[in-house]
């Protein structure tokens, strides 16, 4: 244990803070400092009398000197974390306020007009290193407060937990630095309302943004608001959001995942529509902060198969005998098969096809690296349209090695196989009796010419197969509305 100067007693690597102090909202102890920004000091000062009673603070910086704020829990949470914003100090603090009494403590610096240099790093410096608070911070912004929040946390990335945006204001050139936020793990948050009219120019282009850089991004809007009031009435969603993304877990990452590997998210963006009692509207919620979120490594090594493309997806808890669904097919937002598979504990494993002549060779290698590193060694094989073929293909090189097929709208072509196309090359698959699903719309041309084919043939063969039509569908969507039969199929044979 830590014996401060005042003699109390603190956590290891804590150190309370010292100097006149007053109170900010239901009686958090809130102290105040003044920085010199040519010199680096922080210096202890009191607030002034009309402050305390308004819990606001002076905040242009005049002379070289801007003010800090820092507001103490009752009691810190383990690992001491922590949230700060640099613009608008006290407006709209529920969010901060509900963070208080979860034992965070919260920090403020005055802004600058521009971007963040030397004094930001000198507060961060000060409360982490100075006063032991967590090495990563939550960073908290409304309108303008998204140029501090973003611009400091795109060259600080490895200090910023996450980033909770609200109706958030960014200059032109901020846009392009933002995946670099996604690129180092750091989630956001944004908060805005139907009728701001930074809601499509900025809310919505950051959400774009952090998509296709694979990184988690939780949007709440709300109906019928514009730019103010920031924030929500009851701020629970907010806080528990910030706190469940303060550490993130790679709990389930495979072993043969190292750094040669991207780490990104998968999750749906079907939006959830909450009703926000408080102001009487609703919110349209989407992102991991709503739906389950999963772990994605995509290989990213030249030089060897994993640069054609090798990415798995890690579900929350595995299933036993690491069961996994073996595909070609991107898996989109909507890949509802996919999603149900994962909460049952399937892996995901998409391995490219370059149609450089090497397929086989790839999809065996894939296969090795998974099946020595623990998994099942017949995992499903999974294809839609003429990513069907390849996974047939593979299947009847394989075909003690799978425990099912699925295909969705299949075109029975392949790169892979060569001259010996997989619908005249069957039989091995019946022989093994390897089960089959075809997953199709009934208006899909393909459904006469390749799955009906496929159907006669195997059963010929001896081979089990299943066909599931669905009326008044064509060949999209390229996921089933209703997994439910696809993946009661899967489950009953990879188990």
């Amino acid at each position: 244990m830590l014996r401060t100067s005042q003699g109390a007693l603190a956590s290891d690597g804590y150190v309370p803070f010292d100097g006149p102090k007053t109170t900010w909202h239901e009686g958090f102890d809130r102290y105040d400092f003044v920085m010199d920004d040519a010199a680096g000091a922080i210096t202890p000062m009191t607030a002034l009398a009309g402050e305390v009673a308004g819990f606001s603070v002076d905040t242009a910086v005049k002379g070289g000197k801007r003010r800090c704020v820092v507001v103490v829990p009752k009691k810190a949470a383990p690992g001491t974390p922590w949230s700060w914003r640099g613009c608008y100090w006290n407006h709209e603090p529920q969010a901060e306020v509900e963070l208080l009494r979860r034992g965070f403590h919260i920090a403020f610096v005055a802004p600058d007009g521009g971007k963040q240099g030397k004094a930001w790093d000198r507060w961060y410096t000060f409360l982490t290193e100075e006063h032991g608070m967590a090495k990563k911070a939550a960073f908290i912004g409304m309108s303008k407060g998204g140029v501090n929040e973003f611009n400091w946390g795109v060259v600080n990335p490895d200090k910023v937990a996450c980033i909770y945006a609200d109706n958030c204001a960014l200059y032109e050139d901020d846009f392009a630095k933002i995946p670099e936020l996604a690129r180092h793990d750091v989630p956001v948050l944004e908060v805005g309302g139907t009728e701001d009219s930074l809601l499509r120019l900025n809310t919505l282009a950051i959400e774009d943004i952090y998509h296709q850089a694979g990184g988690l991004i939780t949007v709440m809007i709300k109906e019928g608001h514009a730019h103010h009031p920031h924030s929500l009435q009851n701020p629970k969603p907010i806080a528990d959001w910030i706190e469940q993304h303060m550490i993130r877990s790679t709990a389930n990452r495979p072993a043969f995942v190292d750094a040669n590997y991207t780490k990104r998210y998968y999750y749906s963006l079907e939006p959830s529509y909450i009703f926000l009692k408080e102001e009487a509207t609703y919110a349209t919620a989407r992102g991991p902060g709503f739906t389950e979120c999963y772990d994605r490594y995509d290989a990213n090594n030249p030089g060897t198969f994993r640069s054609d493309g090798i990415s798995i997806i890690v579900p929350k808890t595995v299933a036993q005998g690491k069961p996994w669904m073996f595909t070609g097919d991107p898996i989109e937002r909507d890949s509802t098969v996919e999603q149900a598979l994962l909460a049952k504990g399937f892996h995901i494993v998409i391995a490219r096809l370059g149609g450089g002549g090497a397929e086989q060779k790839r999809w065996d290698d894939t296969y090795k690296l998974l099946v020595d590193n623990g998994f099942s060694s017949n995992p499903v094989l999974k294809g839609t349209g003429p990513k069907a073929g390849e996974a047939y293909a593979w299947a009847v090189a394989n075909p003690g090695k799978v425990s099912c097929i699925y295909a969705r709208n299949p075109l029975m072509r392949s790169l892979m196989a060569g001259k010996a196309q997989p619908i005249d090359n069957l039989a091995a698959l019946a022989k093994a009796g390897v089960p089959v699903l075809h997953d199709c719309g009934a208006l899909d041309p393909w459904l006469e010419s390749q799955t009906r084919v496929v159907e006669k043939r195997y059963k010929e063969l001896g081979g089990k197969i299943t066909v599931v039509v669905r009326e008044g569908e064509g060949h999209f969507p390229t996921a089933p509305k209703d997994p439910k039969p696809v993946v009661d199929f899967i489950t009953a044979r990879a188990q």
